[in-house]
């Protein structure tokens, strides 16, 4: 089983030394089968203008990791869309986005990616609002984020209770037809109305499937979020983005 990490990365060159260091200590997700999952880490460096293209190459040097760089900076969605073509092309056969700010902890990809080694989910999405750990922070934020939430479930018809947690998973299948357009952070709301509408049809030997809905599930996480003044990049546009984009990618 061939796992990708997808970190899309931006003048983070204090942090990406520390979240690459703990995701390499992290214990590789076990498959069914009882094998070690073969995982290659993706860094796809956004344009960046510190040190983080050179801290990034430098970590490429290994043989589980690849460094993506693009020419200058385009957004989250563009990050994500360049580091899932390069994972398609690798054969991955499931993937894990996770941000580069450490918000999200590596320890918890195999709990993330359970219901898809499983094989009970096709799309796994993080849920900070479910009863782990997390630090306390803005409250027009969550206010915000439940009202971006409830406008996408009204209109996906999906019953989720954080769209715009970063941390998600998808096997191969679910993704692989997914053309990503948004450049930055309405990529999460436009991954969760393509994931709502995506139909794949199950590769069991000698049968004829119909196409069916995705099987989508949510799991718990812990939040460990930053304030503006520790670097966090999403503003209050961003909101009133995330729900344009919502009601463009579900009608």
């Amino acid at each position: 089983m061939r796992i990708a990490v997808i970190i899309p990365v931006y003048n983070e060159e204090a942090l990406v030394p520390l979240l690459f260091n703990r995701l390499i200590n992290t214990p590789v997700p076990i498959a069914n089968d009882g094998k070690p999952c073969r995982r290659t880490i993706y860094l796809v460096n956004d344009g960046s203008t510190d040190q983080t293209k050179s801290i990034i190459d430098r970590f490429a040097k290994r043989d589980d990791t690849t460094a993506i760089h693009l020419p200058m900076n385009l957004g989250k969605g563009s990050a994500l869309k360049a580091g899932i073509k390069a994972a398609l092309d690798d054969n991955a056969d499931a993937m894990i986005i996770q941000d580069s700010d450490l918000e999200y902890d590596p320890h918890e990809h195999d709990a993330m990616l359970k219901p898809i080694l499983d094989g009970r989910a096709d799309a796994v999405i993080g849920t900070r609002f479910l009863g782990q750990t997390h630090r306390v922070l803005y409250y027009w934020h969550s206010i915000a984020n439940r009202l971006i939430t409830l406008t996408s479930n009204m209109m996906s018809n999906l019953n989720l209770t954080d769209i715009e947690c970063g941390f998600k998973a998808f096997t191969r299948e679910a993704i692989e037809d997914i053309q990503i357009t948004e450049l930055r952070f309405g990529v999460e709301p436009e991954l969760i109305a393509k994931l709502a509408k995506a139909r794949i049809i199950d590769a069991a030997p000698n049968s004829i499937s119909s196409p069916r809905p995705l099987r989508i599930y949510e799991v718990p996480i812990s939040y460990a979020g930053r304030t503006y003044e520790e670097g966090k990049k999403i503003g209050w546009k961003d909101g009133f983005e995330a729900l344009w984009c919502i009601l463009k990618h579900n009608i």
